[in-house]
Parts: C-alpha cells; sequence; structure tokens
C-alpha cells in the first residue's frame, strides 16, 4: 500500500538525488549548449560519441565495482569517492576553452556521477523495504526534478545575465559549475550520515581478483533466472531511447535552430511536471502493478520519438515534448528502479545494479551511437532519431513476458 510517511534512512536515501539531479539537469541542458559555443560547425555528433565513451567506461567497470561494493562497509566509501572525484571535475569544467579538451573533463565527470548513481540504487535495498520500494524510489526522482530546479535556478540567471553583471560566458559557467558541485557534495552527506549497509557480503581479501572471478557466476545465476534475464533484456531496450532522448534532446533542437533559451527554460518545465507525475506514478505503481505502468512509461516515450521525428521543427513544439517527457520520464525509470531492486539478491545488490547498469549503459551506447552515425551519414537528425523507435517496441514486448515471481 502507498504511504506519506518515511523513515529518516529513506528521507536520507532521497535527498541524495536532489544533489546529483542538478548535474544532471545542468549536463541535459546548459552544458550541451555551451560544449556548441566551443566546437567548429554541428555538435551532435562530437557530444554523441562523448556520451558513448562515458557510458561504455561504465559499462565496464560497474560489475567489477559493483561486486568490490557488496561486501560489508564498502556502498559508502564507493560513493564517497565517486562523488568527490565527480565533484573535482565538475568544478574543472570551467577551465578548458578547447572543444574536446572540455569533453574529456565532461566525459570524467559524467562517468563520476553515474557510477555513484549505480551505489545510490543498490543502497535502495539498505534504506527501504520491498513493500515501500516503488514509492521511495518514485520520490527520488521527483525531489530530485524539483530540488535540482533551485541551483539551475541560480546558473541559469547568472549565465543569461551575465552582461548586465558583466561576466565574461566562461566565468558565469565556472560559477555555474562551481554552484553544482557544491550542492551535489552537500546532498550527499545526509545519506552518507543516516543510511547504513544492511545487506552485505562478508568482507574477504583479494575482493579485486575474487570480484573478477565472481562476474562469471553472477551472468550464470542471471542467465538462470527467468524473470530477472527477461526483465533486463526489456530494460535494455526500452532504457535506450529513455537515456538517448535525455542525453541528446538539447543538442538535437539546437542544430535544428531553436534558440538556446527555449530549449533551456522548456527542460526547466520538464522538472516541474516531472515532480508530481513521478510522485504519482509511485502510488499507481504500488495499487495497479509496477508492470503495468512500466507498460505505460514505454508507450508514452514511442509518442515522444515518433512526435519528435516527424514534427519536432519549432520551440512551441520543443515545449511540447518537454512536458510529455517530464510526464514519463521519473516514473519510468523510478519503477524500473524499484521492479529490479525486488527481483535481485539483497546481498548482493550492488553487483546486480552493476549488470543493471551497463544494461542501460550498453543501450545508451547503441542509441547514441546511432543518432550520431546516422546523422553524420545522412545528415539528419532526424532519422537518427527514428531508428530508436524499433527498441522501444522491443521492450514493450519483452516486458509483457517477464513472468510472475512464484
Amino acid at each position: 500500500m502507498a504511504r506519506t510517511r518515511f523513515t529518516k534512512a529513506e528521507k536520507s536515501w532521497i535527498m541524495y538525488d536532489v544533489g546529483n539531479s542538478a548535474l544532471v539537469l545542468l549536463a541535459t541542458s546548459v552544458i550541451p549548449i555551451y560544449f556548441k559555443s566551443l566546437a567548429d560547425g554541428p555538435a551532435l555528433v562530437a557530444w554523441s560519441y562523448g556520451e558513448t565513451v562515458a557510458s561504455l567506461v561504465i559499462a565496464l567497470l560497474m560489475p567489477i565495482l559493483g561486486s568490490i561494493a557488496d561486501m560489508q562497509g564498502m556502498k559508502k566509501k564507493f560513493v564517497l569517492g565517486t562523488v568527490l572525484t565527480g565533484v573535482v571535475a565538475t568544478v574543472g569544467m570551467g577551465f578548458p576553452t578547447n572543444a574536446m579538451a572540455f569533453l574529456v573533463v565532461y566525459v570524467i565527470s559524467s562517468v563520476m556521477l553515474n557510477s555513484s548513481i549505480v551505489f545510490y540504487d543498490a543502497l535502495l535495498v539498505d534504506a527501504t523495504t520491498d513493500e515501500h520500494m516503488d514509492e521511495v524510489s518514485s520520490q527520488g526522482y521527483a525531489w530530485g526534478y524539483i530540488g535540482s530546479c533551485v541551483p539551475f535556478v541560480v546558473c541559469l540567471a547568472v549565465v543569461l545575465l551575465r552582461e548586465r553583471l558583466g561576466l565574461a560566458l566562461q566565468t558565469s559557467m565556472q560559477i555555474s559549475f562551481a554552484v553544482t558541485a557544491a550542492w551535489w557534495l552537500a546532498f550527499t552527506i545526509p545519506m552518507l550520515r543516516d543510511v547504513e549497509q544492511t545487506h552485505y557480503k562478508p568482507l574477504e581479501s583479494h575482493a579485486l581478483s575474487k570480484a573478477v572471478r565472481g562476474i562469471g557466476s553472477t551472468l550464470r545465476c542471471i542467465g538462470g533466472d527467468e524473470a530477472l534475464r527477461t526483465y533486463m533484456l526489456a530494460y535494455f531496450f526500452y532504457i535506450d531511447g529513455v537515456h538517448t532522448i535525455i542525453k541528446l534532446s538539447t543538442s538535437y533542437g539546437s542544430d535544428l535552430g531553436i534558440d538556446g533559451t527555449q530549449l533551456v527554460l522548456a527542460l526547466l518545465v520538464t522538472q516541474f511536471v516531472a515532480f508530481p507525475s513521478a510522485i504519482a506514478y509511485g502510488k499507481l505503481g504500488s495499487r495497479v502493478g509496477t508492470r503495468k505502468m512500466i507498460l505505460v512509461g514505454i508507450a508514452g516515450y514511442t509518442f515522444i520519438t515518433l512526435f519528435a521525428a516527424f514534427f519536432l521543427r519549432s520551440a512551441a513544439e520543443f515545449w511540447f515534448l518537454a512536458i510529455m517527457v517530464g510526464l514519463f520520464q521519473g516514473g519510468l525509470q523510478a519503477l524500473s528502479r524499484s521492479e529490479f531492486g525486488k527481483l535481485c539478491p539483497k546481498d548482493h545488490a550492488n553487483e546486480y545494479f552493476g549488470f543493471f547498469d551497463i544494461f542501460g549503459k550498453y543501450a545508451a551506447i547503441l542509441g547514441t551511437f546511432i543518432v550520431g552515425t546516422m546523422t553524420a551519414v545522412t545528415g539528419s537528425g532526424s532519422l537518427g532519431v527514428l531508428s530508436i523507435v524499433v527498441l522501444f517496441v522491443i521492450g514493450f514486448v519483452l516486458m509483457t513476458r517477464v513472468p510472475e515471481r512464484r
């Protein structure tokens, strides 16, 4: 059943989404536009390949690091390490004046951000119970959307009003990166303080070598579990489109000639729409079924992708899509996370979430690579967007075939 009261550990776990979402929002809105100002010519291809590299690094690292993080007392240490490194890289993005140098620093920041989110996702099984997982996961996304708007509005004001403030573009971006990094770090502290790792494997010597050897065993366990295997395959396909749209929407709109301010403001509206929508998704998931609501989200994203490919040409249409994304994005991601948390073994949560992230990141590699390649070959970003619709369809079909646990 849905509820409205949360424990201290659940609230603190939710707060981390408020912190990391500030950088997520900046990375999907202002950063691609700033990168385009540093680059010569269209930026979509270079940005797509940069996102592909970041996703590939995370996908290769997470199974090994996740296995080590499952050991007693290790999850929060990995969170702290990735956050601190990511904070430094985020501040560092304000200094390069060359597009490729900036992209390298961005990739480091992105790898640390998304790695920390894998460890954070795995802490969900420690912060709450199966019965409350849908709602807690959805609350994380919801408060992440609305909370990230606070530093984002500050950053946006500094960038848009830079001439009145007597600031150069680079200086205004340096301030924005510093504010975002400080926000991320501040909202990491409650989770590190209040959430204890209650599910774990015994702490062992030679953890790295054992983690590498254990990857094959974990893969066999996943392969032998029909529900988990089918669910992860479905997730691989439908999350491809979700991640690709998140990562490339601003760059795609910019290459279509839509004003940068319009793009950023539209994405800000997405955050406000997503706040109540994600909460509603969590409650509906508890009442009518998590998997049914996941199917609704996949169908919604299929419509969004088709509209973007065939009709997106103006700022007004981008605003419409931004609102539509807000209705489905947080809920679909939140319930995907909580459903996986229910299916995976709790004492191996980080290791399994590492593989879960592989499926998400390799899907993102496929999506961004397809868009980048199709755009480079045909000169039309619309064809790249259209090509990912089939992945939503496959994901939907597979999701209907995930067997129920007995």
